[in-house]
């Protein structure tokens, strides 16, 4: 679950990051001078990216479809906000993920002592 949440906080930043400059940069210059950057086509398909990456973290961490996933999904679209949905997912599924080892038997090594022997 380690790779999954790394990769969903990739993604996370990227596609806010896209967000700011596609808000911020590109619809200005494009209302304003008429002049077209790839930074909308460029987010769309991140945020397609972003979507496989919140499902793939909600499945792993086996989070209730409607509100959490639903809305860390939505987060992609809101300027800003998906910092802060990235923020509250990451510590939810920290928190998952401390339950999950806390609940998982020590693992036994090859000389026969187990990990907390270590």
């Amino acid at each position: 679950m380690a790779g999954a949440l790394l990769r969903y906080r990739v993604m996370a930043y990227v596609v806010g990051v896209l967000l700011l400059l596609l808000v911020f940069v590109h619809i200005p210059l494009r209302i304003i001078w008429d002049i077209h950057t790839p930074v909308a086509m460029l987010h769309g398909w991140m945020f397609m990216i972003y979507l496989v990456t919140v499902l793939d973290l909600s499945l792993r961490c086996k989070w209730n479809v409607f509100p959490r996933t639903v809305l860390v999904m939505l987060a992609g679209t809101i300027p800003f906000f998906s910092f802060y949905a990235e923020h509250k997912a990451t510590g939810w599924a920290k928190q998952t993920l401390a339950e999950q080892e806390a609940k998982a038997p020590p693992r036994v090594s090859a000389t026969g002592s187990s990990r907390a022997d270590n």
